[in-house]
């Protein structure tokens, strides 16, 4: 009986290791992607209310649209009002497009709000058929 169990568990580990396979992901960057940040006012509705629906939590969203891509990065809920989005590379590589953004507090001098804001960007770009990935 114990062999019985122990050839079921071995044929059932290699089952799933013959299903496993590797592929290849390259980094590398091919080229930057020109983009331009869009006014809330701009924003396709669809994607408006994608990005109302997350409300208060951090997202990560794209959206195509008639030979536009939109990606829209959100940092959820801040303390205070002056909190701004610097999109520091827009990249297209073999397998994907990476999008690296930085969250920037108030300025020292900056008049702010003792209020809480949830700051995001979006940006809209050429449409390319690959995964983004947010960095």
């Amino acid at each position: 009986m114990k062999k019985y169990i122990l050839a079921i568990l071995c044929m059932s580990i290699l089952c799933l290791f013959a299903g496993c396979s590797t592929e290849k992901i390259s980094t590398e960057k091919l080229r930057d992607i020109e983009f331009t940040v869009i006014p809330n006012k701009d924003i396709p509705e669809e994607l408006k209310t994608m990005i109302e629906e997350k409300g208060e939590e951090p997202f990560k969203l794209t959206y195509a649209d008639d030979g536009t891509l939109y990606i829209a990065v959100g940092y959820g809920q801040q303390p205070t009002s002056g909190y701004s989005i610097k999109v520091t590379e827009l990249y297209e590589t073999e397998n994907a497009i990476y999008i690296h953004t930085n969250l920037i507090g108030p300025a020292k001098d900056e008049k702010i709000l003792e209020r809480a804001t949830y700051p995001y960007i979006v940006v809209k770009t050429e449409f390319i058929d690959k995964y983004v990935v947010f960095e």
